[in-house]
């Protein structure tokens, strides 16, 4: 009985496999037996007569000529048509998988999922636009998507927008077979279709207008205004819509959307005649002498565009930026002449007697800090090549790139220098023995918390180093690893992949840069504040310079310090003589 109900199983699922598959078997020239009457029609839900003909000739010269009409069809079955069950609408998902995910995302599958308002066109599929058996590529003069016929294409559901773009400039120029023109899904995209409203201000101008009008090719080659769109977005206008305004003015309010014509002509909404109408939309009562500035002023190129206007203009500018240089210059150099009396003052009362950092470990902290910097800088001009970081470098990669890589030189041969100094120094064994992680410092760190959120009246007493100097200088040593063997894999890339994959280099690359985020943000919050910050140091603990503290501050911050006592080692941390002898 078992055995039966194997057998049975077996038979079951091998029908149901040739169920399945036998759309594959299913001959084109079998289709072709019925399709290719021209008579053959059938009537859709709306009551329409639709024809079944296939043209066996426009479909071998389609793009789907090697296709079989199953592949397209694949939910007939070899019963068709005698199970009297009609073709679905074709999947073209099937295939063309990243087409129908951006035309999923548009307007059009919108409309189609929701429905068209009565009086409107039905909203477009794919075979609405491509065809159906008679699909060609887009670069073929025959295909309705080539771009000489895409506005009669689109002007089937679209007519008034079509006759204004055959209207325009960019209308005559692609009827002149002008293949740099923009075309409807220049604008509009290609699959993904978007409608462009009034309130997408900043779209309209950066996403769309600017992708053709910020070409230097384009306004070379066709003799146009080099700086229109700059001059646009550093006027109310431009910037007001990168602010997110809804209502301040983009290409489209002046210009006009899809009939956009020169200035020259007459009938354009930028022509002088119409220009009151044009800005009166905004600036009701515009009068004439309103209507003669300019939206496109560019104060910064020699003499703006020629008109008395803005020939002074250009010269107010200069006079400007010289006297604010000038102004302000003197007013900086006043009072950092004060700052540094001050402060030399200030040091001198405060007694700075005590030296904590010795000449060696201040040599070492400037390498550091200097190739910090200069590593910082010259990695994320890199990634933000429009940065006023990159500009300063004047934009120069080949500069960037070497001063980048002897800077890491110079920090990884500072690390060097300073383990011989840790391990061969009595100093610098010192400074490693106090500066260790110990059970004490974890003991510290609660009860500090526990001080500075008022939930203990007791301040723990910190030795040489507190908890927070000793996970910098480890985040130091930690950081100058990961940065120095991650760079130097990006550096010698080629010698790299001989030994690893190729990826190890591209994951390489994200350790390098997460990591300067990461170092450069623990330097700023971190131990800027401790250095410069901290009220009781502020603006700069000047030990950085000459290695010496006050006794106050270090009884206050460091009170289990040896140094306190006067027991330090010589030439670290010691009191100075005239300490000692009061």
């Amino acid at each position: 009985m078992d055995v039966q109900k194997k057998w049975i199983a077996l038979l079951t699922m091998a029908m149901l496999t040739m169920e399945a598959s036998a759309a594959s078997l299913i001959k084109n020239s079998d289709c072709l037996e019925c399709h290719n009457d021209r008579t053959l029609t059938t009537t859709n839900a709306a009551h329409t007569v639709i024809s079944l003909y296939v043209d066996e000739g426009v479909l071998n010269g389609s793009v789907h000529k090697t296709t079989a009409c199953a592949s397209c069809h694949s939910d007939l079955t070899v019963k068709h048509p005698d199970d009297n069950i009609p073709a679905k609408p074709v999947d073209c998902g099937q295939c063309h998988n990243a087409q129908w995910t951006n035309y999923d995302a548009g307007i059009h599958a919108s409309a189609l999922l929701h429905g068209t308002p009565a009086g409107k066109h039905p909203a477009p599929d794919c075979i609405a636009c491509h065809g159906a058996h008679n699909v060609l590529p887009s670069s073929s003069p025959a295909s309705a998507l080539y771009f000489t016929n895409l506005s009669k294409t689109c002007g089937q559901c679209h007519e008034e927008a079509a006759r204004d773009v055959a209207a325009s400039v960019h209308g005559k120029a692609v009827a002149k077979g002008n293949r740099d023109a923009a075309t409807c899904i220049d604008c509009h995209s290609e699959h993904k279709i978007e409608k462009i409203g009034a309130g997408d201000s900043f779209q309209i101008s950066r996403q769309i207008c600017s992708k053709c009008h910020a070409s230097e090719r384009l306004n070379t080659k066709y003799n146009l205004p080099p700086n229109q769109v700059k001059t646009f977005f550093e006027s109310y206008h431009g910037l007001a819509a990168q602010y997110g305004g809804t209502r301040a003015a983009n290409c489209a309010s002046c210009h006009g959307i899809h009939k956009i014509l020169p200035s020259s002509d007459t009938n354009s909404t930028i022509n002088k005649a119409h220009l009151g109408e044009t800005c009166g939309k905004c600036h009701p009562g515009a009068s004439a002498e309103f209507i003669e500035g300019k939206v496109h002023v560019d104060i910064a190129s020699e003499n703006g565009g020629g008109n008395t206007g803005e020939r002074i203009n250009w010269w107010v500018r200069k006079i400007y930026l010289g006297l604010i240089f000038f102004v302000v210059g003197l007013m900086a150099v006043h009072n950092m002449l004060i700052f540094g009396r001050k402060a030399a003052a200030r040091a001198r009362r405060q007694g700075r007697d005590v030296l904590r950092i010795s000449t060696s470990q201040r040599i070492q902290h400037l390498t550091l800090a200097l190739s910090f910097i200069i590593l910082a800088w010259t990695g994320f001009a890199l990634k933000f090549p429009d940065s006023w970081a990159a500009q300063l470098l004047g934009s120069n990669e080949t500069f960037r790139s070497w001063t980048h890589r002897i800077a890491g030189v110079v920090l990884l041969l500072a690390g060097a220098y300073h383990i011989g100094y840790a391990l061969g120094t009595r100093e610098g064994r010192r400074l490693v023995r106090d500066i260790a992680p110990g059970p004490k410092d974890l003991r510290d760190l609660i009860a500090n918390a526990l001080y500075l959120t008022g939930l203990s009246k007791t301040k723990p007493a910190f030795g040489r180093f507190g908890y927070a100097e000793k996970m910098e200088y480890w985040a130091v040593v930690w950081g100058t690893i990961i940065m120095g063997v991650s760079g130097l894999m990006i550096w010698f890339k080629v010698g790299t992949t001989r030994f690893l994959p190729r990826w190890v280099v591209d994951v390489a690359t994200t350790v390098h840069y997460y990591e300067a985020i990461l170092a450069c943000l623990a330097i700023v919050v971190w131990h800027f504040y401790h250095v410069i910050f901290d009220p009781d140091v502020y603006p700069l603990n000047r030990a950085v310079l000459d290695g010496r503290v006050s006794k106050e501050w270090l009884e206050e911050e460091h009170p289990l310090d040896a140094s306190v006592h006067g027991d330090a080692p010589s030439g670290e941390s010691e009191i100075h003589p005239e300490q000692k002898c009061k």
